[in-house]
């Protein structure tokens, strides 16, 4: 129905209470007073006005033949304009033909009940919102017969039955119908708004609902989203400079450590030195994964082997009062990501069950497959169609406070005392599991204990994949000569991190020419023609940053090799490059090894 208040479309049942199509017909010509008066267009605009008001009428036919009804205004998802009509001839216990089409065909949903709120009818939608049916349409668990209580959290499970209770009581012959939110049964952060009014026959209810609940609770979510953004900015920009800060210091620690011998006490002190900034280095990790521009270096893994390695520490991680169980799925199927960092995820999330349990209790770790149509049932909760390997960490714990579950992965948001959390732990996780194309969801109850589930997308593996596992790890270490002779072109606009990493080449035997800008660089390389066999450049830089200095280098030498180094991770630069750019990526921090081993391997 327009503006005009003209019907533009009506589904089968309708029309089949219209006696034909009502299309292009006033809506009020449709329509008589309950008395057969004719409905005026003013009587039908004050009922849109009460936005969801409803009045018993006659629906006319084009026979002539009317049918006593209520008719109500809906308020849809999509603004509202359409009409139900509840015919009232309807029998308790019995719903009317026509009627069960209208709410099969609802675009919203819809259930009818009785009066004691048992649940006759439901079309699919509304199974779907209270889990009762898969978006493939396959049926999960009948809510036939059940009271619409029983779907919901106790909470707002009482407070339907009051509203009922006080709508049926109601002493006015047309009471105005009952708005509120609730809470599904076993949901986590949903919210629904549900509407109840009466039929015209006075032994049935209508329920109408739909979510998100309101658009201020949408509005205040969209503004916690884009203040946590800025965070992760904030922590990305600070994590960056401060990595550089790093490079130098372990630089350095490593330069002064070849002047020395084990047994001398500056060893010792120096060693102190770089083990400090590599522990401040882990914690840099764990701002950039927040942020997500931490360096992934993702491979081809079972969890199984994961959880093995994390076994081998356990026992010390958790202490004795915590006793862990693990059970892992048959058959697991391969990911691709990252071993550290879901070793991190892992530990991150078991410590957190260990601080969940003062007392001591119960971990079980377990793992297992999740076949595409059983992540359609969790698409609701934000998991994407697909297949799935899982990993579950569950603890018997205190539990997590309801009003703290949709804080619990922003940074620095601790609920444990000053000095015994940085408020880290699990916004890192957040971040390695999204970063790696994953989900996390958490379940909670207070006294009871709580589940998060990671969910990391299935990696089909090929023959090739198979046989570089097997041959993993069988190699043995050995000595390599990590000297050289090219001409290293270094660039670079943190005079430490320059200084150390030219000092570090050039006692392996490199000509290092050294750059404190992009502009500087293209100056060097044009006296130098011909001369630079390697550039190693930062990404980050003033007036020009490395990818605009590469496509520079290109015109120059189409040929010619680069080293990126940067504390980001590589991603966050490799899309302001043509997708068929080659060249080597040096995560920041790196030592005097690292950076002699990249160099030695790009240079050959």
């Amino acid at each position: 129905m327009n503006k005009d208040l003209s019907v533009q479309s009506a589904n089968k049942a309708f029309e089949k209470l219209a006696g034909g199509s009502p299309i292009g017909r006033e809506a009020w010509s449709l329509f008589r007073t309950r008395r057969g008066n004719p409905l005026t267009r003013a009587r039908l605009r004050d009922v849109i006005a009460k936005a969801g008001g409803n009045i018993q009428v006659q629906v006319v036919s084009a026979n002539g033949f009317t049918r006593q009804a209520c008719l109500h205004l809906a308020d849809t998802l999509n603004g509202g304009g359409v009409w139900l009509v509840t015919p009232a001839d309807a029998v308790a216990g019995r719903l009317d033909e026509a009627f069960e089409t209208i709410v099969a065909s609802a675009p919203d949903a819809m259930a009818i009940l009785n009066t004691k709120g048992v649940i006759l009818g439901a079309n699919g939608v509304f199974r779907q919102i209270f889990g009762a049916e898969g978006v493939d349409g396959s049926q999960v668990t009948d809510i036939h017969g059940k009271a619409l209580a029983s779907l919901l959290a106790e909470s707002s499970a009482q407070t339907v039955k009051e509203k009922i209770a006080a709508l049926l009581s109601a002493p006015d012959a047309n009471p105005a119908p009952v708005e509120l939110h609730a809470v599904p049964k076993d949901a986590i952060n949903r919210r629904i708004r549900i509407m109840i009014f009466p039929a015209a026959d006075g032994n049935h209810l209508v329920v109408t609902a739909a979510e998100p609940v309101a658009s201020a609770l949408t509005d205040e979510k969209a503004a916690q989203g884009q203040k946590l953004q800025a965070v992760g900015e904030l922590a990305g920009g600070i994590a960056h400079d401060f990595n550089n800060l790093l490079t130098a210091i372990i630089g350095f620690s490593d330069l002064l450590l070849r002047r020395f011998r084990a047994s001398d006490p500056a060893f010792k002190d120096l060693m102190n030195i770089k083990n400090n900034a590599t522990r401040a280095a882990e914690l840099v990790k764990q701002i950039l994964a927040y942020s997500r521009r931490q360096t992934l270096r993702p491979a081809i893994l079972r969890l199984t082997d994961v959880i093995e390695e994390f076994q081998a520490t356990m026992g010390r991680t958790l202490g004795e009062k915590v006793k862990a169980k693990v059970q892992h799925g048959r058959d697991l199927w391969f990911v691709k990501a990252d071993e550290g960092q879901i070793f991190q995820v892992i530990m991150n999330l078991a410590v957190n069950a260990r601080d969940a349990m003062p007392e001591g209790g119960d971990i079980a770790i377990s793992t297992a497959n999740v076949s595409e149509r059983e992540s359609l049932l969790l698409k609701e909760r934000g998991v994407e169609r697909g297949e799935y390997v899982t990993v579950e960490v569950r603890d018997s714990g205190t539990g997590i406070k309801p009003e703290h579950l949709e804080k619990i992965f922003d940074p620095f948001f601790s609920t444990k005392e000053v000095g015994k959390g940085t408020g880290l732990g699990l916004s890192t996780v957040y971040g390695i599991v999204k970063q790696t194309g994953g989900t996390i969801l958490v379940d909670s109850e207070m006294g009871k204990g709580s589940s998060f589930r990671i969910f990391l997308p299935r990696y089909i593996e090929t023959e090739l994949d198979l046989k570089a596992l097997e041959t993993r790890g069988e190699a043995p270490e050995q000595t390599v000569d990590l000297t050289g002779k090219a001409t290293v072109l270094l660039v670079e606009d943190e005079d430490a991190v320059r200084s150390f990493a030219s000092r570090a080449l050039a006692t392996r035997g490199y000509t290092v020419l050294e750059a404190a800008s992009g502009v500087e660089a293209l100056e060097i390389m044009d006296r130098h023609e011909g001369q630079v066999d390697l550039v190693v450049s930062d990404v980050v830089m003033p007036e020009m940053d490395g990818p605009t200095l590469l496509r520079h280098l290109r015109q120059r030498n189409p040929d010619i090799r680069i080293i990126f180094m940067s504390g980001y991770a590589e991603e966050a630069f490799r899309k302001n490059l043509s997708a068929d750019e080659n060249f080597v990526f040096l995560p920041k921090p790196f030592t005097l090894k690292k950076l002699a081993e990249t160099v030695k391997a790009a240079a050959a």
